[in-house]
């Protein structure tokens, strides 16, 4: 059955995409749920508009991200702990640490998930970490983790 996605759905399509879901599927999950629309010739024109304003929307979601990823990879981010002898911190530096960090220091806001930090930054010193703005956009963050007080 062919139908109008009216949401993005996961493994199916996003929104505004026109699709062939089986009969099942749109029957009893899609069209009752308002995920879907069955796809008339009067709605393509709906889901034509539907893939323009999504391009336009992620077209614009990218720049942003663009810009954002040139101010923070052009800046050094401080994060303050307290560490013992030898530099070893008393606890580590995770992603929120980072994430928090960035938003005092620069005032943009990284969400925490997408900084990709295999393991938390356990020593002080100066740490590359690579972040996703946006699907196509990541940027390396220089992370320099000095003790307090210092």
């Amino acid at each position: 059955m062919r139908v109008l996605l009216r949401t993005s759905v996961k493994g199916l399509g996003r929104r505004g995409d026109i699709v062939d879901a089986s009969d099942g599927y749109a029957r009893n999950y899609l069209l009752p749920y308002g995920h879907a629309v069955l796809a008339s010739d009067k709605v393509t024109a709906q889901a034509e508009q539907m893939r323009r304003s999504r391009d336009l929307r992620e077209a614009r979601d990218r720049e942003g991200a663009e810009l954002l990823a040139s101010r923070i990879s052009a800046a050094s981010i401080k994060v303050t702990v307290r560490a013992g002898a030898g530099g070893r911190l008393f606890g580590s530096v995770t992603a929120s640490d980072i994430a928090r960090a960035v938003q005092e220091q620069i005032g943009a806001e990284v969400d925490r998930r997408k900084i990709r930090l295999d393991d938390p930054i356990k020593a002080l010193g100066t740490h590359q970490v690579e972040a996703a703005l946006h699907q196509d956009v990541t940027t390396v963050l220089t992370v320099e983790v000095v003790e307090e007080g210092a």
